[in-house]
């Protein structure tokens, strides 16, 4: 069964479920997750049941498509392997397609292909990232009808993540991986997020997670290892993760760097 998302993605967990697994833990309820991404934690797990959102539409929309037409899916990204090139690159960039189909197509062949997986769109709410070096825009046979049965035991919705964990109970598991602002909002990162991300809203998703704790939801938390947002989760467990930084466009640049995990369980004894 594959378990491999299908797509990347800036700040993307594939590290976190090959480093730091022992950080999940068990659960008998529903597996949340608020900040969807590439899903690297719901594959990993691929739990009986789940709820899974985000805020950006034409990715919730993608993963609807891999649930329910992975086999259509297939057929067009292979097609579309078959003639990619700079001209075509530029020319899928520039349409958007009136089909569902077709759209999470062209999502996900400018996620194979552009520069680093990057997600970013301007003002206008076109993409605009630069084509990159990588040629492999078709999947394995069966990879994307593995994902799609797991996906079938998800809701996916578009949604604020609040609104989503809100929903979580005594059982539930709720993986949160925001984006990594802090108060100063100069971290680097939040230039790939179309949509800022404020200290505010860290404020505001620190609070959601406490009562999300104080039903009896299981909530681990990755975001900056910064003393700023250490401090929004004072009552939780803390576990620095160190990890290899990726996203620059220079090699010289890529270096190692620390995450923070907030947990309000054990760690030593939630290994899944």
């Amino acid at each position: 069964m594959n378990k491999d998302p299908f797509l990347k993605w800036a700040g993307g967990k594939r590290w976190l479920v090959s480093q730091h697994s022992r950080l999940f833990p068990k659960f008998t309820g529903k597996y949340i997750e608020p900040f969807l991404g590439s899903g690297a934690v719901f594959f990993h797990l691929q739990p009986d049941e789940a709820f899974l959102s985000d805020k950006n539409g034409t990715l919730i929309e993608t993963y609807e498509v891999v649930r329910d037409f992975p086999n259509a899916l297939h057929g067009r990204l292979s097609m579309m392997h078959l003639l990619h090139s700079r001209s075509y690159y530029y020319r899928t960039r520039e349409r958007v397609p009136s089909g569902k189909i077709d759209r999470a197509a062209r999502f996900i062949y400018l996620n194979r292909t552009c520069w680093n997986g990057l997600f970013r769109v301007n003002m206008k709410g076109q993409f605009n990232v630069p084509i990159g070096t990588k040629t492999t825009v078709e999947f394995p046979e069966n990879a994307l009808a593995d994902l799609s049965i797991a996906l079938r035991k998800a809701k996916l919705s578009e949604c604020d993540f609040e609104e989503t964990i809100n929903k979580a109970k005594k059982g539930d598991f709720v993986f949160i991986d925001p984006p990594y602002t802090v108060s100063h909002n100069n971290n680097g990162f939040i230039k790939y997020n179309d949509v800022l991300f404020s200290w505010e809203d860290q404020i505001r998703l620190a609070d959601a997670v406490k009562r999300a704790s104080g039903r009896g939801a299981s909530v681990l938390v990755s975001n900056a290892d910064h003393h700023e947002v250490v401090q929004l989760y004072d009552d939780f467990n803390f576990q620095k993760m160190h990890r290899a930084s990726i996203l620059s466009g220079k090699p010289e640049y890529r270096r190692g760097t620390s995450e923070a995990a907030f947990l309000n369980y054990d760690p030593k004894t939630a290994e899944n």
